[in-house]
């Protein structure tokens, strides 16, 4: 797709408010203070058929607005899907609390069925999660997979109500045969504390089918961390857990630590050994398990002779359902060891041409040698350097990884950004996704992940030859979100992108009129994106306010 078609696509997926079964108000800004002003949200809320999601976010909604929308949805029974993030900006705590309950009671008396419900972004604090607990303990929330509550500062007492609600949701559920079978929870940035994080805890002990829980930056500590880990042993398919800047302490670290899932996730041999090893010192630990992996005969042997070296065999559980040794995994290693011959075929050849007399008359600058470095991804000679940079900055860009770039010091950024030709739209994308593929929620990793995005960023933005538009149509081909006529292999994993990308986006230098284009692309459905669900909310959540 050329880039001067991608306005023109966004422009028609910014008109297409209605799609799928989804009624969409986000991002208008909307007043809605009484009745009068709620007039054609109602009429379009009444006249929709076969209504299954409804976004309010990016809007503010007064008591008697809600209560007039409440009662238009009392005749929507279909309504699966309710995003309700950030809809009460400007109001009075004490305005939201009877709006939900207003809210809540419609879908109630509609005989809805959700399965996902975000109210995040709603500074609605305890009093606010009383405005929704009815709808929580009701059949409307009895199929309920993904509960998002990020940043509404519930606090302790908060937590508490929302956890008996939750408990409470699950017992009358469970009477009717069709137990809570809750997926999602999202709840970060909210004060629990211990004593917050505790009771969820023992209702996530209960429900017991989570499959990924968001909760950093809640203060908790070891005895909030202890709960929750025994609660997280109890749910056998949780798959994600982010519990980022919280104080785990030895304590908290030593009970999150008894139990090491990671059966039928397709870990080959090598990664395998390398979680083995990563575990030596783990004395604390009382199972790892590999099971319906891709090990091989041979993997499977090797991983219980590493163990045993540890004295940590026991820990180890079966590996009977190991399904094999994946027939991809010769054809890697072979490509692996072409592409070590042709390094070092170049680095000999790198050695000879700087063993050359130099040629030339007196006070010639000796000429310097262009380099070519592999792309991670492709396998394919990357661009032709005509200086040879720093080794390390050459180093990390050829093979990225976190403890390089930490190495290359406080001018990381600086460098990384003289280094890439940012006339170059393509040659930024690489640059970009590079830098971005490092990203961890470590303190030190993340900034400079961040200081390097906005270093090369900036001078790309700033200048006047740049073109925005085909950076950001490269970029999402490359993740995968745009095809391409071309045959470019997408990332495998968005998370790193994705977060860099919410930080870019908040930046002054970033054009803002490319950010309804984003917005549009990663809001449609695709299961790369909703593998990273945590770092795709946030960036929407961003987006949305941009």
């Amino acid at each position: 797709m050329a880039s001067e078609d991608i306005a023109k696509l966004a422009e028609t997926l910014a008109k297409a408010q209605v799609a799928g079964g989804q009624l969409s108000f986000k991002g208008k800004s909307l007043k809605l203070n009484t009745a009068e002003d709620a007039k054609d949200v109602i009429k379009e809320i009444e006249d929709f058929d076969g209504l299954e999601a409804l976004r309010l976010e990016g809007n503010t909604v007064g008591v008697e607005a809600a209560r007039v929308i409440a009662k238009a949805l009392e005749k929507k029974s279909e309504l699966k899907r309710c995003h309700w993030s950030d809809m009460f900006t400007g109001r009075l705590r004490s305005e939201i609390p009877p709006a939900l309950i207003s809210l809540g009671e419609g879908l109630i008396t509609a005989g809805a069925q959700l399965v996902e419900l975000d109210l995040s972004d709603n500074a609605f604090g305890p009093d606010g999660v009383r405005g929704f607990e009815a709808l929580l303990k009701s059949p409307a929330c009895f199929t309920l997979h993904e509960l998002k509550l990020n940043n509404c500062g519930m606090g302790i007492g908060g937590g508490k109500i929302l956890a008996a609600a939750l408990t409470e949701c699950h017992r009358k559920s469970s009477a009717q045969g069709k137990p809570l079978a809750l997926k999602v929870f999202v709840a970060g940035r909210n004060r629990l504390e211990n004593d917050g994080a505790t009771a969820l805890a023992e209702a996530f002990g209960i429900i017991g089918t989570l499959e990924e829980v968001y909760m950093p930056q809640n203060g908790i500590n070891h005895p909030g961390v202890t709960a929750l880990a025994q609660a997280f042993a109890i749910n056998s398919l949780l798959r994600v857990i982010n519990l980022n800047d919280n104080t785990f302490t030895e304590k908290g670290a030593v009970a999150m630590a008894e139990e090491l899932n990671l059966s039928f996730c397709e870990i080959k041999r090598d990664a395998a050994l390398a979680v083995a090893e990563a575990v030596a010192d783990k004395t604390e630990l009382e199972k790892l398990d590999l099971n319906g992996n891709t090990l091989g005969e041979e993997g499977c042997e090797q991983l219980q002779e590493v163990l045993d070296g540890f004295n940590m065999a026991k820990v180890l559980a079966s590996l009977s359902d190991d399904e094999g040794e994946d027939d991809e995994d010769e054809d890697e290693e072979a490509e692996e060891e072409e592409e070590e011959e042709e390094e070092e075929e170049e680095e000999e050849e790198e050695e000879e041409e700087e063993e050359e007399p130099q040629q030339g008359g007196q006070g010639e600058e000796p000429a310097t040698p262009s380099r070519k470095i592999l792309d991670p991804n492709s396998g394919e000679p990357g661009p032709v350097l005509s200086s040879s940079p720093p080794a390390d900055v050459s180093a990390f860009l050829a093979f990225p990884s976190p403890e390089k770039l930490l190495r290359l010091g406080p001018k990381s950024s600086m460098l990384i950004a003289q280094q890439t030709d940012t006339s170059d739209p393509e040659k930024v994308v690489s640059a970009f996704l590079k830098v971005a593929s490092v990203f961890k929620d470590e303190a030190s990793v993340r900034a400079a992940v961040q200081d390097a995005v906005d270093a090369l960023m900036k001078k790309a933005f700033s200048s006047s030859s740049f073109n925005s538009n085909a950076f950001l149509t490269s970029l999402l081909v490359h993740m995968g979100l745009l095809k391409s006529e071309d045959k470019i292999k997408a990332i495998s994993n968005l998370y790193g992108p994705l977060m860099a990308l919410n930080h870019m986006v908040q930046q002054d230098y970033f054009p803002k009129a490319l950010a309804p284009l984003l917005l549009a692309f990663v809001t449609k459905p695709n299961g790369a994106l909703e593998s990273c669900s945590f770092a795709r909310h946030n960036l929407l959540q961003t987006l949305y306010k941009v």
